[in-house]
């Protein structure tokens, strides 16, 4: 597929025939730009794409996924994305809300931004609006679009840059929801997750490769480290470099029922270079030293 590069946000809007009315800023109408076949596409700017109907799949990096209608997807500038539609001409329908970094500096939401971790997620880990929630958003939309209607004046960015806020705080309650009625697909994520760390411990890999670490987990699982880390702890209360921390020390117990062991070998097996740094956790998550440890059992 051909890529097309959109640095600014009235390169986006002349693409799909908006008219820009903020140089860093747009609800962007997607129905108004001519049909096109599917490309990948390159954006210096955040992007919010709501998808209307089906039109082709969503090409995100070397991934495609099956793009709904009523899914919201959030990429971060820098990030590729695109549509297969397989060589058909399309339609676009739908909304994009994009806007520059330059926007948000200074403000409340360029302070917050890196707290909105959806923007590092990958697409297949998109927002599934109900109908209720999506008339929400639409309404946030229509009250950045009202702003950017009138002339700007000193009040303009403050209420845009808020209305942007509002509108990523509903999606972080969304998704919230989104976590629990989807609770058997992540249910079954947990098990994947206990069944990774319990075959990497029992395996080689920790004196080979050394400790798991989030990113592994997260790939082996094919997710996002940022959609992981927030399903992990939402569904145990610990981050999951805590949880992987966890499974080690209750890894690095069992190891030490075996006398013929020194701390150091068990300190080896589980992955760590150095015994010293195996002896700081342990004290930091059992509130002893390892030898102490093993002299009380």
């Amino acid at each position: 597929m051909d890529m097309r590069r959109f640095n600014t946000i009235s390169e986006y809007n002349a693409f799909n025939k908006n008219e820009t009315k903020h140089p860093l800023v747009s609800v962007v109408d997607l129905s108004k730009a001519d049909p096109r076949q599917g490309s990948r596409m390159y954006f210096g700017f955040y992007t919010i794409f709501l998808k209307d109907v089906k039109c082709g799949d969503l090409v995100y990096g070397r991934n495609t996924y099956d793009y709904q209608e009523g899914t919201l997807v959030f990429l971060a500038p820098g990030q590729v994305a695109g549509i297969n539609s397989n060589g058909d001409i399309y339609q676009p329908k739908g909304y994009a809300l994009v806007f520059h970094p330059d926007l948000i500096h200074g403000s409340s939401l360029g302070r917050r931004i890196r707290d909105y971790t959806f923007f590092g997620y990958h697409s297949n880990e998109a927002l599934h609006l109900s109908e209720r929630e999506r008339k929400i958003i639409l309404d946030c939309f229509s009250k950045i679009e009202y702003e950017l209607e009138h002339a700007i004046d000193k009040h303009s960015k403050k209420l845009i840059v808020s209305n942007i806020e509002l509108f990523l705080d509903y999606c972080v309650r969304f998704y919230d929801r989104q976590f629990v009625t989807r609770d058997t697909v992540h249910s079954s994520i947990l098990d994947r997750f206990e069944a990774l760390l319990n075959d990497y411990f029992q395996s080689e890999k920790p004196q080979t490769v050394g400790l798991p670490s989030v990113a592994y987990c997260a790939d082996e699982l094919y997710l996002s480290a940022n959609y992981f880390g927030d399903l992990v702890k939402k569904e145990t209360g610990k981050t999951p470099q805590e949880y992987i921390h966890f499974r080690l020390i209750n890894a690095a117990k069992e190891k030490m029922f075996d006398a013929n062991k020194s701390i150091s070998q068990i300190a080896y097996e589980l992955g760590f270079k150095y015994p010293q740094h195996f002896a700081r956790l342990f004290r930091q998550q059992v509130g002893c030293s390892p030898v102490e440890f093993r002299s009380r059992n």
